[in-house]
């Protein structure tokens, strides 16, 4: 893609992470004039951040090596709201020792990603709770809610799909945009900051952001967002059978995060090189281009990037050699995820579909006999021959482990302690 003066919107454009942009040009012309500001937000609603955030977290990736400053704001004041965008009931809410307990861990998930530090282009983390902590309920009505149209809040799709589907809508999260815009007014007044990124179900929130920091301060904001992301047979990005693909070690190992990206439909590889990794387009379509068995290569360098930029270059090659050995050459590889299970349940005999489930290899015990009744469940690398087969302590090695399998690609450890 040509015409663009920058190097940043060249870059997002020509790896498609763009889905809409409030002023390309200016925003063009702006970045490429001189150093600028940009933040995406990141409420603190469960301890990890997960491969349905990877997207935004590239955004703030390319936005810095593009010699740009970019901020990741932690929600610590408005997890306590809770965004209603794209959800069909109101979030759990949380205590604030819970959000402060999240917080700490999210903030591990940059740390591969960003250069954090004190320079003009180094990665800042802020916390909107500093300000909306602070806030009195008057002078924000004064200040702030002058500014907003119930009219115009009402057209919002995080608030007109849950009335439309005639769903209740709290008072409490029906002021989440109202914070969501101050943070885009305070992060101009502290950092500069001109724009705002986020995933597309977040427009109308951002744009009303950059109109109040336009109607308080007379600034020039900016709006962009990237595509909402599904697999090319239309499944949701982020999403297994197992549940969310979480990019925290101690909430997903990185073989099982490797495992994810290596079993990556044929036809999203090309896609998912440019969103989620820092290869040369040249290389994206070299890979790209490849066909049949050779396909399978391209994934395996997929996932190895995109696990390096999530748990540095040890994790993934041990990750991609863990499955080398384990698919190649059969063996149960130390660096498998591993549980433990007390050896007396396996002298008294354990259901297999039960183990599978307590493993983390079915989301349920039904899910499990369903997997063994397909021929999916496998024990030391054989078919578990019934959902009714039972485990116990013949079945381990010399060692005091056992291998559970779900289909070719997914295996744990099982370890008697």
């Amino acid at each position: 893609m040509s015409g663009f003066k920058s190097d940043f919107m060249r870059i997002v454009h020509e790896r498609g992470m763009v889905h809409q942009c409030s002023d390309t040009a200016r925003l063009d012309e702006l970045l490429s004039s001189g150093t600028r500001t940009a933040y995406i937000g990141f409420d603190c609603t469960a301890d990890s951040l997960h491969v349905g955030h990877l997207l935004q977290i590239m955004l703030l990736r390319w936005w810095q090596k593009s010699g740009h400053k970019p901020i990741a704001l932690m929600g610590g004041g408005t997890t306590k709201v809770g965004d209603p965008s794209g959800r069909d009931e109101t979030r759990q809410l949380l205590t604030p020792a819970q959000i402060d307990d999240n917080m700490a861990s999210i903030k591990k998930s940059f740390a591969n990603y960003l250069a954090f530090g004190t320079g003009a282009t180094d990665a800042v983390m802020a916390n909107n709770a500093e300000w909306l902590d602070d806030l009195l309920y008057i002078p924000l009505l004064r200040d702030v809610g002058r500014h907003f149209s119930v009219n115009r809040m009402l057209t919002m799709d995080s608030v007109r799909l849950r009335l439309e589907r005639d769903q209740p809508l709290t008072f409490l999260e029906f002021n989440y945009m109202i914070l969501q815009s101050y943070d885009f007014v305070e992060l101009h007044k502290r950092h500069n900051c001109i724009v705002q990124m986020g995933g597309s179900d977040q427009w109308g929130n951002i744009v009303m952001g950059a109109d109040l920091g336009r109607r308080m301060q007379g600034a020039e904001l900016f709006a962009l967002t990237s595509p909402l992301l599904t697999t090319a047979s239309g499944a949701k990005m982020g999403k297994t059978a197992a549940g969310a693909v979480w990019l925290n070690p101690d909430r997903l190992s990185p073989y099982d995060f490797w495992q994810y990206w290596r079993n990556t439909e044929d036809a999203d590889v090309g896609r998912f090189l440019k969103l989620f990794t820092d290869l040369p387009l040249s290389e994206v379509a070299r890979l790209e281009a490849l066909q049949g068995q050779e396909i399978n290569e391209a994934k395996k360098i997929l996932a190895t990037e995109v696990t390096t930029l999530a748990h540095g270059k040890q994790a993934a090659e041990s990750a991609a050699e863990t499955a080398r050995r384990t698919f190649e050459e059969g063996a149960k590889a130390d660096t498998l995820p591993t549980v433990e299970l007390p050896r007396a349940r396996l002298k008294a005999g354990i259901s297999a579909f039960e183990l599978l489930h307590e493993a983390g290899l079915a989301d349920s015990k039904n899910e499990a006999r369903k997997l063994i009744k397909g021929g999916g469940g496998r024990l030391n690398d054989k078919p578990i021959a019934s959902d009714t087969t039972t485990v116990g302590e013949a079945d381990l090695d010399s060692e005091g482990t056992l291998k559970l399998s779900a289909g070719r690609k997914r295996h744990v450890l099982v370890r008697a302690v």
